[in-house]
């Protein structure tokens, strides 16, 4: 699954036919997130011709969502090839509006689609893309004599440690991929001798550059 990275916040502008097309990309999580982010930049352009949008979005363990408003172009030709450009490069939790300042040329169905699938085609690249990971996560309760040596060791084996708290126990926080929770169980008992079992809490994500 990919997305924009968090916290991503894009624009860009094109010109085309003397219509200027501004494009403001941003990261979203939630459907109400994205239809947030649309009414402020439609509440940052209010004299513009036209604030086009589309969005996706994928809850967790739920089917994607996906939006357009074409915003008074013809239908057809503004929203939904901004979705498609979405689509077409299977990304999720993101949204896009296209903000047209009309220059006078009419650019006819055909034109306004090109020009609004480029306008978000190309702020997409200014945008980094990421590989979106779900992963399985565990608590270990280490006593402190060896708590450095486990976490070193989960480290050096490729385990995401994403926290780690002292209090009468060290307790270690581990993001794992599903395919390596038996691996991570083994080492955890040779390490510790069998004192130690990982217990699942949450699962949680990680973004990896998709480009890489």
């Amino acid at each position: 699954m990919r997305s924009v990275k968090t916290g991503t916040w894009v624009r860009n502008e094109l010109e085309i036919q003397r219509s200027r097309f501004i494009t403001t990309l941003a990261h979203v999580s939630t459907e109400d997130e994205a239809r947030l982010f649309i009414d402020e930049i439609r509440a940052e352009f209010p004299d513009a011709t036209h604030n086009c949008s589309a969005f996706v979005v994928k809850p967790d363990d739920l089917n994607e969502i996906g939006h357009s408003n074409d915003d008074g172009e013809p239908s057809g030709t503004a929203g939904p090839p901004m979705l498609d450009v979405f689509l077409r490069e299977e990304l999720v939790n993101v949204a896009a509006v296209v903000t047209r300042y009309f220059g006078g040329t009419l650019l006819g169905a055909g034109g306004l689609i090109r020009a609004y699938s480029s306008s978000v085609s190309e702020a997409l690249q200014h945008a980094q893309i990421v590989e979106i990971k779900k992963l399985s996560r565990f608590e270990l309760d280490v006593p402190h004599s060896y708590a450095g040596r486990i976490e070193a060791d989960l480290r050096g084996r490729g385990f995401t440690i994403t926290d780690v708290r002292y209090h009468q126990v060290a307790t270690i926080t581990c993001a794992v991929e599903v395919e390596r929770i038996d691996e991570l169980k083994s080492l955890v008992a040779e390490l510790s001798a069998g004192e130690v079992m990982p217990r699942e809490i949450s699962p949680t994500s990680i973004e990896l550059d998709a480009t890489q």
